[in-house]
Formats: C-alpha cells, sequence, structure tokens
C-alpha cells in the first residue's frame, strides 16, 4: 500500500527514446535512449526519489536504462506490456502514445506495484548476454535444420555448414558460461547447488541464474507466477474451463521445460510423481506441466534454505 507522499514513475522504452512520467504530475520528459540520455535520466530519478520505476519489458532495448537506474540504487521493475496495456484498457485509457504510455506505466507501479528486480553485477550481466546469444544461435540451427529437410540440393551443402559452424558456436558459448560460472565464487556456489538437481544441468542453471535472480527470495505461488508456471482458472457461471499457464518470463519457461521433461523419466522425485498423474487420468502435457511446477519449488527451496538437493527430502513431498 502506497502512502500519499510516496511517488511512482513509469518509463516508455523506444529504441531512440525514454519517455518518462510520475504519477502525482501532469508532465512527461523525454531522453535519448543512449549513455548520456539514461545518465540524465537517473540523475532527474535520484532526485526525486521514487518508490517504484516500472519499465516495460521492449526486446532488450529497456536493459541499459535498467542497469543505470539499479547502479544507482534505484528500484525497478520490468513487466509484461499486455498487463499494462490491459490495465490501461481497464481504466478506460484507449488512446496510445509514448507520453500516455509513460502515464499508464506510472498509474501501474502506485497501483499494481509489481515486485521489482534485483540487480545484476557485472558477471551477472556477462552471463545475461551470453545465455541470451546462445538461445539465439539454438533458435537458428533449429531453422536452419527444418530448411535442409526439403533443401534443394544445391544448397543441402552449404546449409549443413552454416549448421555445423552454429553448433561449434554453441559449443564455445557453453565452455564460456563454464567459466563464467567458476570465476565468481558467488555464482559457482549457487551454480553447484542448482545443477545437484538430477535432470539440472549447466545450462539451465545459468539461464535461472541469469533470469531468476528472484529465485530463492519468493514464495512458491509467486516464483511460480515469475515464471510463468501457475495455473490460471478460467471459470465463470457454471462452466468451469480447463486450467493453463500462461504470461511470465518464456526464455525461462523454456528451459525449465526441457528440466522437468528429463526429470520426469530420471529425477527419483519428479518420476514417481509423472507416473502418478498419468495413471490417475491427467493427460502428459498437463502432468509435464504439474512436473515443471514441482520442479520449480524444490530448486527455489534449495536457494532459500542453501541446501543441495537430498533424495530424502524430495522424494516423497509434492507440489
Amino acid at each position: 500500500m502506497s502512502t500519499p507522499t510516496e511517488s511512482f514513475a513509469g518509463i516508455d522504452v523506444s529504441k531512440s527514446h525514454l519517455d518518462l512520467a510520475l504519477h502525482r504530475s501532469q508532465k512527461s520528459w523525454r531522453f535519448a535512449n543512449d549513455l548520456e540520455g539514461i545518465h540524465a535520466l537517473a540523475e532527474m530519478l535520484q532526485e526525486d526519489e521514487p518508490a517504484l520505476i516500472v519499465l516495460e519489458a521492449t526486446g532488450g532495448y529497456e536493459q541499459a536504462a535498467f542497469r543505470c537506474l539499479s547502479a544507482n540504487q534505484l528500484s525497478v521493475a520490468i513487466v509484461n506490456p499486455r498487463r499494462v496495456r490491459d490495465f490501461a484498457r481497464a481504466n478506460g485509457r484507449l488512446a496510445k502514445t509514448d507520453r500516455i504510455d509513460a502515464h499508464n506505466l506510472a498509474h501501474f507501479a502506485q497501483v499494481v506495484q509489481p515486485h521489482p528486480r534485483p540487480s545484476s553485477s557485472e558477471v551477472q550481466l556477462q552471463l545475461i548476454g551470453i545465455i541470451t546469444r546462445r538461445r539465439q544461435i539454438h533458435r537458428m540451427i533449429t531453422a536452419e535444420r527444418n530448411r535442409l529437410r526439403n533443401a534443394h540440393p544445391a544448397v543441402r551443402l552449404q546449409l549443413q555448414e552454416h549448421i555445423d559452424w552454429l553448433r561449434q558456436a554453441l559449443n564455445e558459448l557453453d565452455s564460456e558460461i563454464k567459466a563464467l560460472l567458476q570465476s565468481d565464487a558467488e555464482l559457482k556456489r549457487k551454480a553447484e547447488l542448482l545443477t545437484s538437481v538430477p535432470s539440472v544441468g549447466m545450462v539451465t542453471a545459468a539461464s535461472f541464474l541469469a533470469d531468476c535472480p528472484e529465485l530463492g527470495t519468493l514464495d512458491r505461488k509467486k516464483i511460480a507466477a515469475l515464471v510463468g508456471v501457475a495455473p490460471m482458472n478460467k471459470d465463470s457461471g457454471r462452466k468451469s474451463g480447463r486450467r493453463r499457464i500462461m504470461g511470465g518470463r518464456a526464455p525461462l519457461r523454456a528451459a525449465l521445460y526441457m528440466a522437468a521433461l528429463s526429470a520426469s523419466r530420471y529425477n527419483p522425485a519428479i518420476r514417481p510423481f509423472y507416473a502418478r498423474l498419468v495413471e490417475n487420468g491427467k493427460e502428459k502435457k498437463l502432468a509435464l506441466t504439474a512436473c515443471m511446477r514441482k520442479l520449480l519449488t524444490m530448486l527455489n527451496a534449495m536457494m532459500r534454505d542453501n541446501k543441495h538437493w537430498s533424495p530424502t527430502t524430495f522424494s516423497h513431498k509434492s507440489s
């Protein structure tokens, strides 16, 4: 609950500009989305000392501003643009300009007060960059392999050579991830803790360390909603709709899915849980989603308690 004296800020992000608005002011300010403009933005916000600043996730264009504001000890949340747009519509604000969006973000910050994202160290920022690049290369490999299936013989060799090159680049990035995790004592400790879980490998652990610094600081319901594996009801009157998951951090959810898929076969805590759900009539896809939540709950508890995985601790618990 905010107090009348607290200030909340919203920043609409584009490739070239940052539009700032404060919820208690009708004014807005525009800054260039470059080093000079971001520092000017940070100086202004330090003077105002807002309780929370909200930025939309805008294809990475928000990251430089987030890093600078966090480095200046300002509380910053990065939110899904859809949430803010739905919030604006619910408040009768149908028009859309950069200035209006900034005020909507400031109002959203004041009313909703989303959980601020922890600031990242330099080594964490490096890890984020490498993990992001790894995902890009992985998508390129998938795309090139799909093209190779129906490619004309005249281009098949070139496609295969490109796939081989991308795989080599992927291996090099994996080596960089491993070296980076070993270079920082705190990241090394957390990575060893996460990878102690059967089915959680180095890349999955690095994805959590890069994309989910909140792991271990939130309760199981909040962390499930943050990642996007919390079941959402869709009921109305006598109708009981099918629960589904949505929102959250999609790249992290994809990494969690692959880990849960492996865990449903090899993890002694997840495997019987998955088998029991399927035996009781649960669809395999829904059972696997439940395994994702269970695995996430385990990882969250381990990070919170600073304890390595143990079959005696988790084998007989359900999510």
